[in-house]
C-alpha cells in the first residue's frame, strides 16, 4: 500500500518522527535511532563542529531534519528495563487524528513491557491510528509484535531479535520472518533486530531522507565505524565461539574461527571434537544456535570481510584464502549473510591499508586453492 506525502515533506521542513514507548521498554531502542536522528539535526545546526566529519549543510538546510517526540501513555517519566527513567513529550491522549496527520515516521521500540504492551488496547490504538496516517513505519527488535497485533503489517516481510524470530512467525503466520538480517525493508515498513540494530537501521534512515554522506558523519560522529546494510547477519562468529568457550564445541568453534581456510567438514570437525558426526551436529546447535555448516559459512564470511576492508587482494584470492572454492561460492554466500556481493561491500567498506610497525600490512600471499588449504 502506497503512503500518502507527508505534509511536512518538504525540503526545510523537519519530518515528524512518533517513538510510541511504554512500561519497561528497552531503553536503547528508543534512545539509540534517536540519537542518530537527532545527529542529522545537530549537524545542520552546528555545521562547524561537523566539519571534520565531511558534513556540509547544503543551501537551506537550516533547520532540523527531524522533529522527534516521545508519546506514551501520559506526559511525564515512565520506566524502562534498566530501571532508568525517560520522560514523554506527550500522553496518548494527545495523538489525535488532527495531530497525527502528516506524521512522516511511526517508531515501535521493544523490551520486556512488550507482552503486556501487545494487551494493552490503549497501546494497539494509537500504534494502528499512526501507522494508519505515517508515510513510514518502523520498529525496533520485538516492537514488531506490536506492529503485528495493531495489524498494520499483515502479510510483510520483517524481522525481530533472532531470539524469538520463531515465537513471531508461529503468531502471526502470514508473516515472513526474517531470522538473519539486522534490519529489514518491505516497502514502507522498516523493522530491525535487537538494540544496536535500531541505531543501523536509523541510519538507514538517514541515508534514504538525507543522502549518504549524511548518514556516514553521522556514523562516523557515533563512532560507528560503518553503515551496514541490513542483510547483514544477526549473527557474529566471534560471540557464537565466546558462548560455546567451554568444552569441545567451543574448542571446535575456535579452531573454525582460527582455520577458515582448512577442511572444516561436518565429518572433519567430528573427528576433531572425537564426536560421531550426528552427536556434534546436535550438541553444535544445542550450545552455539547455529548448525556446524552454518557456523562455517558465518566464520568464513567473516573472514572475507576483513580481507576486502583492509587488502587490496582479488576475490578470487580472498575467497582460497577464507576457504570457499571459488570467488562465486563466496559471493553467494555473501548475498545469504551480508545482503550484498563482496564488490558492493568492498566499495562501500573499504578501509584505509592496514599499518604494521613497518609501513603496511603485506596483502594475502594465496594463489591456488591448493595453497590456501582447500582439497
Amino acid at each position: 500500500m502506497s503512503k500518502k506525502p507527508s505534509k511536512t515533506d518538504t525540503p526545510d521542513a523537519p519530518k515528524r518522527v512518533l517513538m510510541i514507548a511504554y512500561g519497561d521498554v528497552q531503553i536503547l531502542d528508543v534512545t539509540g535511532p534517536f540519537e542518530i536522528l537527532a545527529g542529522v539535526n545537530d549537524a545542520r545546526l552546528n555545521p562547524d563542529s561537523w566539519a571534520l566529519d565531511g558534513y556540509r549543510p547544503k543551501p537551506g538546510e537550516t533547520e532540523p531534519a527531524y522533529e522527534l517526540t516521545i508519546a506514551a501513555e501520559k506526559p511525564g517519566p515512565f520506566r524502562t528495563t534498566s530501571g532508568m527513567q525517560l520522560v514523554a513529550d506527550i500522553g496518548f491522549d494527545d495523538l489525535t487524528d488532527d495531530y497525527l496527520d502528516g506524521l512522516h515516521t511511526l517508531m515501535v521500540p521493544g523490551g520486556e513491557g512488550t507482552t503486556d504492551a501487545m494487551r494493552d488496547p490503549s497501546v494497539l490504538d494509537v500504534v494502528a491510528r499512526a501507522g494508519a496516517q505515517a508515510e513510514r513505519i518502523a520498529s525496533v527488535c520485538t516492537g514488531t509484535f506490536i506492529l503485528a497485533r495493531a495489524g498494520l503489517i499483515d502479510g510483510r516481510r520483517v524481522t525481530t531479535h533472532w531470539n524469538v524470530a520463531d515465537v513471531l512467525a508461529k503468531m502471526f503466520p502470514t508473516l515472513t520472518v526474517d531470522a538473519d538480517s539486522i534490519y529489514v525493508r518491505d516497502g514502507h515498513i522498516w523493522s530491525s533486530a535487537g538494540v544496536t540494530a535500531g541505531m543501523d537501521l536509523a541510519l538507514a534512515l538517514v541515508e534514504e531522507d538525507c543522502g549518504r554522506d549524511v548518514a556516514l558523519s553521522v556514523a562516523r560522529r557515533h563512532v560507528l565505524f560503518m553503515i551496514r546494510p541490513g542483510g547483514q547477519s544477526q549473527f557474529s562468529a566471534q560471540l557464537v565461539a565466546q558462548h560455546a568457550a567451554k568444552g569441545k564445541i567451543g574448542e571446535v568453534a575456535q579452531w573454525v574461527l582460527d582455520n577458515v581456510a582448512a577442511d572444516l567438514s561436518v565429518p572433519a570437525l567430528a573427528e576433531r571434537a572425537h564426536m560421531s558426526e550426528r552427536t556434534l551436529a546436535r550438541a553444535f546447535v544445542s550450545e552455539t544456535g547455529l548448525t556446524p555448516g552454518r557456523f562455517v559459512e558465518v566464520a568464513r564470511v567473516e573472514a572475507a570481510r576483513r580481507h576486502l576492508e583492509e587488502t587490496s587482494d582479488d576475490t578470487e584470492t580472498i575467497a582460497w584464502a577464507c576457504g570457499f572454492s571459488s570467488a562465486e561460492q563466496m559471493r553467494r554466500a555473501f548475498h545469504r549473510r551480508v545482503g550484498v556481493s563482496p564488490a558492493d561491500y568492498r566499495a562501500r567498506f573499504r578501509r584505509m591499508p592496514v599499518m604494521g610497525p613497518h609501513g603496511p600490512v603485506a596483502p594475502l600471499n594465496v594463489h591456488s586453492p591448493t595453497e590456501a588449504g582447500i582439497q
